[in-house]
């Protein structure tokens, strides 16, 4: 089905599908079209519908007989009137409510146009889609009308499926009705928007107006439009280095200040197009975008879902009352679509690409145990046709989940993956907002952004955020957060990624495996100030606090973790040995050093001084409270709270302590009895760093020059040593605050000789120490140095 009731029909074909294609054969009547645009789309046509859909076979049987329903529904409830189409979609002040019109009608057409539907060929059906048309063009949308309201709606929305509508009824509609809506798409989309990469055109948005263009141009038989659309699609290309865009280390934004791959950045995915045609884009930065679905988007895809720390304010869509089906939209259905664009967009890829990527998606989607790709009831057909044909494909074996550490420094995002689990980390700077709110939506992400650290089990624990945790959790304890608990307003900090806090230094190193993270964190609408790191290593992530003030006379709080235990959960909570009260509302404080363990998903070995806190706690909370497009149904999950209380208004507290995703009681409990195991080098607002000595690690983010275990360094820096069995190490060295023009570091350990080096390594020194001496390394935008020497 295609009614799309999110604000962006991201990544269906008929949301944002491949943009330069082709499609049927001239409708009856109609004045000769070149051929190339009837190819073009007959080709758009296919990419819509899916190909041959089975429409025998489940799940595609149910699906398309609800899709009959649905719209058999709303062609007896469309009363046509001044401002409305539908009763319950008056756009007189509101063009989402015009944009939700179209989608209907295209939704319709699919009906009328789809074997299997009930409703295929339909006389009535027919009629009211050309009533439907006919209104929406006189009432509102065409030439001459002025544009009120939310921009995306007149130029992005209305127009792709008004465009969509004439390509699925081409044979049905004459000659006049074409020019009218070819008219009021040139109307509301001028050559004018893509004259330059600015404003609203930019990135993904972008994509969609080229895709108008091209589209309108096919439909009108225009070919200076589809030429336009294709030559207005090369900023789009080239790594950006601020702003909109794709970054050189995959990152992607939008909005200027938001990490955006999971949302906006998909759109990429399934807006790039098809090759074989005349207007093929040829442009060869377009390279960038198929590197980027290994570089940029499946790091962050899971066992079929994509990682809520990339798609903004899209995690509070999970049901909205504009959809009439009450289809939940989740990390996981985000993800689904976002597999089924990576096929789309393989159809124009190598060979070699194709037969990879197919590969990968089936292997997300033979994992997706928590959510199936092919029972997720709010895919478009044409995506699900595109899975389903993968799954069943005996030639495509199946890519299992990776394992390493990607650092995403141009947007401060990291994801963490080992055998058996994968955890991602969000944080913000003074180049990425703390979260992003607006449209009414994601109003209460505050804290996203204040080094939320969220995780996975390979078999456990993907309904972590999926199952109604945004609109339950407490929002002042999102996990791995150091938070005040000084109340905020919805919408605190501005809309559209405004809520940027003046701190430089995020980021850190990583040699592909392991990393060492920190962030200067500055609270949002707050006087509180942290230093945080994190070091992801095997079993475990290593977490340490430091510097922690604030004085805005309420509760400061780390977060160690905060799961979600569903509807009825009643996992059991180890603490030191003794099994916890499993009674909803119990609390109790316990001393540190000390260990915890949660049933079914992992440990916690909390090993600084003071005390932590558990929780087991029943909440409940609507979608409506945190977007106001959702739906106003209570729901109430369970859940067990973890977290070190540093007091009101602190003036130097800190936390170290360990998260061991998957281990059982014994391991926990023995990892709390090896204190040589781990060493914390420092923990201080001048540089907090461990030492790991089975694994040859040594981490240490400096905040100030100093010196921590075997490390000085000569400037603020991030450092990551991995010493390896066949006698070499990796010195992995970041700028994360991109100021510094040099900088010296000395690791005290005899090396015999530098085997590889940056360019920005200006000169060395080896012997009993090793020193290093970088250039400027301000252009790196925080990406790391890497230094491979033999020790001596």
């Amino acid at each position: 089905m295609t009614d799309v009731w999110s604000r962006r029909a991201f990544l269906s074909a008929a949301g944002g599908g491949a943009l330069l294609l082709g499609a049927p054969a001239a409708r009856a009547g109609a004045a000769p079209a070149d051929e190339v645009h009837d190819a073009m789309r007959a080709v758009w046509r296919g990419l819509f519908l899916g190909g041959d859909v089975p429409a025998a076979a489940e799940p595609f049987r149910s699906r398309l007989a609800d899709l009959g329903a649905l719209a058999g529904g709303w062609r007896s409830a469309m009363a046509p009137a001044a401002g409305s189409l539908w009763p319950d979609l008056g756009y007189g002040s509101d063009p989402e409510m015009m944009m939700q019109s179209y989608y209907r009608l295209r939704t319709m057409a699919e009906a009328y146009v789809r074997p299997g539907t009930g409703l295929t060929g339909d006389a009535e059906l027919r009629s009211a889609l050309l009533t439907g048309l006919d209104h929406l063009h006189t009432d509102v949308y065409h030439a001459g009308q002025v544009r009120y309201g939310n921009w995306y709606c007149w130029q992005i929305g209305a127009p792709q499926a008004l465009l969509d509508l004439c390509v699925l009824l081409y044979e049905e509609l004459s000659a006049a009705r074409l020019a009218e809506s070819c008219a009021a798409v040139d109307h509301f989309v001028p050559d004018s928007v893509v004259g330059s990469y600015t404003g609203t055109s930019t990135g993904a948005n972008r994509v969609d107006l080229c895709r108008v263009l091209a589209l309108r141009g096919v439909v009108g038989g225009d070919p200076a439009k589809i030429a336009l659309a294709r030559d207005a699609l090369a900023p789009v290309f080239p790594y950006v280095t601020s702003g909109d865009g794709l970054y050189r280390d995959g990152s992607f934004v939008q909005h200027t200040w938001v990490p955006y791959t999971g949302t906006y950045g998909a759109v990429l995915l399934g807006g790039l197009g098809m090759r074989g045609t005349a207007w093929e884009v040829t442009d060869p930065g377009a390279q960038i975008a198929f590197d980027a679905v290994e570089r940029a988007w499946a790091p962050f895809l899971f066992n079929g879902l994509i990682m809520d720390a990339v798609s903004g304010r899209a995690v509070s869509r999970g049901l909205m009352v504009a959809d009439p089906r009450q289809v939940q939209q989740d990390d996981h259905a985000r993800g689904h679509a976002v597999l089924a664009a990576i096929l789309l967009l393989a159809e124009g890829a190598s060979a070699v690409e194709r037969a990879r990527w197919r590969g990968l998606v089936k292997g997300w989607m033979a994992r997706a145990y928590y959510s199936r790709p092919l029972a997720d009831t709010g895919l478009a057909l044409s995506s699900l046709s595109r899975l389903a044909q993968v799954e069943s494909d005996a030639s495509v074996t199946a890519v299992p989940e990776p394992v390493g550490h990607r650092l995403f420094a141009s947007m401060d995002r990291a994801t963490h993956r080992r055998p058996g689990w994968a955890a991602s980390l969000s944080m913000a700077s003074k180049w990425i907002a703390h979260y992003e709110t607006g449209n009414g939506e994601n109003l209460r992400g505050w804290h996203t952004g204040s080094g939320m650290l969220s995780w996975w089990g390979a078999a456990y624990g993907n309904g972590q955020y999926s199952d109604a945790f945004w609109p339950t959790v407490d929002p002042y304890r999102l996990p791995g957060t150091t938070v005040s608990r000084k109340v905020l307003a919805d919408g605190a900090g501005g809309d559209w990624g405004a809520s940027r806090p003046d701190a430089a230094w995020v980021g850190g190193t990583t040699d592909g495996e392991f990393a060492s993270l920190g962030q200067h964190l500055r609270g949002l609408g707050s006087t509180l100030t942290a230093r945080k790191s994190w070091f992801f290593l095997d079993d475990t992530i290593v977490c340490l606090g430091a510097g922690i003030r604030c004085s805005d006379g309420t509760a400061v709080e780390t977060v160690v973790d905060n799961r979600n235990l569903g509807a009825s959960g009643t996992h059991a909570l180890t603490v030191g040995g003794t099994v916890q009260p499993a009674a909803l509302g119990w609390s109790a404080a316990f001393p540190s050093p000390g260990w915890a363990h949660l049933a079914g998903f992992g440990g916690y070995v909390m090993s600084g001084s003071g005390s932590f806190k558990a929780l087991r706690e029943a909440r409940t909370g609507r979608w409506s409270e945190i977007n106001r497009g959702g739906s106003t149904t209570a729901l109430t999950r369970r859940y067990l709270t973890l977290w070190y209380d540093h007091g009101k208004d602190p003036a130097d507290a800190g936390y170290v302590h360990q998260m061991l995703p998957g281990a059982s009681v014994a391991r926990t409990a023995a990892r709390a009895a090896a204190p040589g195991w781990l060493s914390v080098l420092a923990n201080s607002e001048t540089a907090q760093g461990v030492w790991v000595p089975s694994l040859g690690f040594t981490g240490v983010n400096f905040w100030q020059a100093g010196s921590a275990g075997p490390l000085e360094a000569g400037a603020p820096c991030s450092v990551t040593v991995r010493e390896r069995a066949d006698g070499t190490a990796a010195v992995c060295v970041a700028d994360p605050a991109r100021a510094l023009t040099s900088l010296t570091l000395v690791w005290n350990r005899p090396v015999a000789a530098v085997l590889s080096r940056p360019p920005s390594l200006v000169s060395e020194a080896t012997g009993a120490r090793l020193r290093l001496d970088f250039g400027n390394l301000t252009a790196a935008a925080g990406a790391g140095q890497q230094v491979v020497v033999r020790m001596g």
